[in-house]
């Protein structure tokens, strides 16, 4: 077996993934909720998790709250920021983890920068958009589906010239782009555990500015006289009892992240991604490739796109087609009626598998 599906989620993980969180399950009860040996252990755990993050990201710990997953942190985020009814800009390349939240508060969206590949396109339009009056504002540092790199760091500073205040979903970019709140200011960074920081499914992190406002309630450990939820981070973002396996296995994907160097991962995915591209195009693909891409080529076949990728995995090819959970970025790229084939590389995948794909498509009896 193969796999290219990274942008779903990094497999096989890690070992140093799999180690940490049979050693959590052996010896960690809940954090928070006593003083004993196996609770404190637990406790411990997770603050050590909180500390790595915190300074990979370039925050305090205090500001980094655990999630199941992105789309959690993303709707904690938008629902802490907009009213109903409320002004949002997006880009074009959106995930329904944030349109759907936005579509449920009925809010007014404008869509800014809807050309692939240009950085001009999308700062001067959101740019406009900022300037005629936005609650909110929300975009990914790359999308899921061609992984186009938009420039983050230039929008946020719009946003905090205008005084709009922002989200930022890192789930393409967490693990493989430089991110450091400190610099972007963001009100609040939303990424999943278990892509780029190679950490385990049912894990994710949300970067908080200020305390968000509960998505759920319960308890925290912290204050339990009071039926109102702690107003403090973290605990107002952490009901419940957390995934403590899995952010002992996500402290450990972000160890190995940075023992491999984020400039390493980049360039040796984006390497992987222009001869595969090349080799595409070559077999008579249409390919969405151009300037400030991650690991990731999406292309379209004259057939079938969820044919193809049926084929390739009764080859042993693992890929994804369809919209991928992204009909705005479809849209943008006009293939919204057709879908793409995604093909995204991880650390692991070898020049060997990118030319047994490609050799595997020549002979594809779906139509080119």
């Amino acid at each position: 077996m193969i796999y290219f599906d990274h942008g779903a989620t990094s497999f096989p993980k890690p070992r140093a993934v799999s180690d940490a969180m049979a050693q959590a399950l052996k010896t960690c009860a809940n954090p928070g909720r006593g003083g004993h040996k196996p609770a404190m252990e637990g406790a411990k755990r997770v603050l050590s998790c909180r500390n790595t993050a915190s300074s990979f990201f370039g925050c305090q710990p205090e500001q980094v709250l655990f999630t199941g997953n992105c789309t959690q942190g993303l709707n904690t985020a938008i629902f802490s920021l907009l009213k109903p009814g409320g002004r949002a800009v997006i880009s074009g390349f959106e995930h329904n983890a944030v349109t759907r939240p936005l579509h449920a508060l009925g809010a007014k969206i404008t869509v800014a920068g809807r050309t692939l590949f240009d950085w001009q396109n999308t700062l001067e339009e959101f740019e406009s958009a900022l300037r005629h009056g936005q609650d909110l504002a929300v975009f990914t540092m790359a999308s899921n589906v061609f992984g186009y790199i938009l420039p983050v760091e230039e929008l946020s500073a719009l946003c905090r010239t205008y005084g709009v205040p922002f989200v930022v979903d890192a789930a393409q970019g967490a693990g493989i782009l430089p991110l450091d709140m400190g610099k972007l200011q963001a009100d609040f960074i939303a990424m999943p555990g278990h892509k780029g920081l190679l950490g385990p499914q049912g894990t994710g992190i949300l970067l908080c500015q200020n305390p968000p406002k509960p998505l759920i309630y319960g308890g925290t450990g912290s204050m339990s006289r009071e039926q109102s939820m702690p107003d403090f981070l973290p605990d107002v973002g952490e009901a419940g009892t957390v995934n403590v396996p899995g952010i002992a296995g996500l402290e450990a994907g972000i160890r190995v992240v940075k023992a491999r160097g984020l400039e390493n991962i980049l360039a040796k995915e984006q390497r992987q991604a222009k001869y595969c591209a090349r080799g595409l195009e070559t077999l008579g693909y249409r390919v969405f490739t151009g300037e400030h891409q991650l690991g990731t080529v999406s292309f379209v076949p004259n057939g079938d796109c969820e044919e193809l990728a049926e084929y390739l995995a009764c080859n042993g090819i693992c890929v994804r087609a369809g919209l991928h959970c992204a009909p705005f970025a479809h849209e943008s790229a006009g293939t919204l009626d057709t879908g793409t084939v995604r093909i995204s590389f991880g650390w692991d995948n070898t020049a060997w598998q990118r030319e047994k794909l490609l050799e595997i498509l020549e002979k594809s009896p779906i139509q080119i």
